[in-house]
């Protein structure tokens, strides 16, 4: 059963989030490797000028900064190079309001990924450069689980995570299996990135199996299905494609309660539309499309919209207004350099109830 909220999924989003602050008891874990990332100013090409802007990222990072910035404890895992580098992006999340205490510090370089922005039709290009950093080289030992997960809520994490090595896919897997033990859930970011699996590829489709085997909820869509079983769920476009592999991932996966994804459209690279998905077990919820005009930079955006799904989870929205939220994070993150969402809950809130257009005085 599809549910579509365009006018009545705003109202009705409208009503619960006027209804006063929420509590935050617990913590959000977010584990993974933080990374410096290098970009050409402006829309030049990579060395076009002698200069980088200098942005800390990271898919789970961006996710913690994320929540934090909505009012959530999040808490950072991972390990940093013991050097300036390491120490001045630790200083950027604990900016941002990330709790650090279980961040640790090892042998190793700092991972950097450099980015070549896109315009018109030229897309976007990334460049990673994380071979042998501290994150990459840590012991999966190294992480104490049952310690780093007190009081935790949610543990989330990515497909990013056990691409960077197999000590890092080891301890992702010891990660997620602790959660299970101590009725921690699971957040998964399918985020299969093949630059970074390698030579280790073939060995992507059955880790990424066994880590949403774990998850209460699974960032994809019917490509992550289809490349993870190795089917042809990923068959098609449109809502179809979409509801049969999500019929497919909650079949095959037992602790799955919900699936979400958006939907891209885009006319250039400045110039695209959004829409939000969210599949249950019995109803599929989504959103309006939302037309993006004049990116400024969509890095990070799809972490912005897990974390405004896990916010609505967390919150206590209904499925509906959960998916407009996350979708509504993802939209306005397109506004902001940098892979962080700076954004908070009232200017999400603006653009859900239509309001965000006028200036502010």
């Amino acid at each position: 059963m599809l549910r579509h909220g365009v006018e009545p999924g705003r109202r009705h989003y409208a009503r619960q989030a006027n209804q006063g602050s929420f509590n935050v008891p617990h913590t959000v874990v977010c584990f993974g490797e933080v990374l410096l990332r290098l970009s050409a100013p402006g829309k030049q090409l990579l060395l076009q000028s002698p200069t980088f802007d200098a942005h800390v990222g990271g898919a789970e990072a961006n996710v913690a900064v994320a929540l934090s910035r909505l009012g959530h404890r999040a808490r950072m895992v991972s390990t940093l190079a013991d050097s300036s580098l390491g120490q001045a992006c630790a200083a950027e999340l604990r900016r941002h309001g990330v709790d650090l205490e279980t961040i640790r510090y090892g042998e190793g370089r700092m991972g950097l990924y450099f980015l070549t922005h896109g315009a018109g039709q030229r897309p976007a290009e990334v460049l990673y450069d994380r071979g042998d950093s501290a994150f990459a080289l840590s012991s999966p030992e190294a992480y104490d689980w049952p310690v780093l997960l007190t009081d935790a809520l949610w543990l989330h994490l990515s497909g990013i995570t056990p691409a960077v090595s197999a000590s890092a896919a080891d301890a992702a897997l010891a990660a997620v299996d602790a959660a299970r033990a101590r009725g921690v859930r699971v957040s998964f970011d399918c985020n299969f990135r093949a630059r970074l699996w390698g030579a280790r590829a073939r060995q992507a489709p059955a880790i990424l199996k066994a880590l949403c085997e774990r998850a209460d909820v699974i960032f994809g869509d019917q490509r992550d299905v289809a490349f993870i079983l190795g089917n042809d769920a990923g068959t098609g476009a449109g809502r179809e494609a979409r509801e049969r592999a999500a019929r497919v991932a909650f079949e095959t996966f037992p602790h799955l309660s919900w699936m979400a994804n958006t939907e891209r459209r885009r006319q250039s690279v400045e110039i695209q539309e959004l829409t939000g998905w969210l599949h249950g077990r019995d109803a599929t919820y989504c959103t309006r499309p939302y037309p993006l005009n004049g990116i400024v930079d969509r890095i990070g955006a799809g972490d912005a919209f897990a974390a405004g799904v896990l916010h609505g989870l967390i919150a206590g929205l209904d499925p509906q207004g959960t998916i407009e939220f996350g979708t509504a994070a993802a939209c306005l993150k397109h506004s902001i350099p940098g892979d962080f969402n700076l954004i908070g809950r009232a200017d999400i809130e603006a653009l859900l109830n239509e309001t965000h257009t006028d200036v502010r005085r």
